[in-house]
């Protein structure tokens, strides 16, 4: 069996209701350290044999177009203020995950802040070290790394990240996340290997 992660059921668009054969789905709520927990619990009790997770995300700038899916080649976790030298991560910490699954979209690398970012500013910042924001992967890549559960994550670009993200998310999310599951089935991911 594999898992089929979301932080809430609009997200997995169709497959929250048509799981497909060889699959099962749940949520993990929003923000990394509820999806870790959540993750963590979840394969600790299912064992699957991967783990994928499908959501939306906000693009920093022009380089990819809204409603573009992409598979999240790694995880970035950061902040503004540690970008701008106001605070620092201790060097043990782990601040980038790697996916360990392959996907068929174009990869790209995601950068998890702790909260989303609501400027311009922020926006061109966190740019330099990714296309995209979100806020769940650097929680499920760990809980599966630390579990020995391959694992990778399927995105559909919704918003700009600035001042009219939420606006836009809101108007974007359903039909991004019904065009990810669409485009996940035309490459054949869910089918039984």
């Amino acid at each position: 069996m594999r898992l089929l992660l979301s932080a809430f059921a609009p997200e997995l668009g169709p497959l929250a209701e048509a799981t497909p054969p060889g699959w099962e789905v749940a949520t993990v709520g929003v923000g990394a350290v509820s999806a870790a927990a959540a993750t963590s619990a979840l394969v600790l009790d299912r064992w699957p044999e991967a783990v994928v997770f499908l959501g939306t995300c906000g693009r920093y700038d022009s380089r990819l177009p809204l409603f573009e899916c992409l598979w999240a080649t790694e995880a970035i976790a950061t902040s503004l203020e540690e970008l701008r030298g106001g605070a620092y991560r201790p060097g043990i910490e782990r601040r980038r995950w790697a996916a360990s699954l392959s996907g068929a979209l174009p990869g790209h690398a995601v950068v998890v802040p702790p909260a989303i970012t609501c400027t311009a500013e922020g926006a061109a910042q966190l740019a330099s070290l990714g296309p995209v924001e979100h806020l769940e992967l650097t929680g499920v890549f760990e809980a599966c790394r630390l579990a020995g559960v391959p694992c990778g994550a399927a995105l559909v670009v919704v918003n700009d990240v600035g001042p009219e993200a939420q606006a836009q998310w809101t108007a974007n999310h359903a039909e991004g996340s019904r065009r990810l599951v669409e485009r996940l089935k035309a490459t054949g991911f869910f089918e039984e290997t």
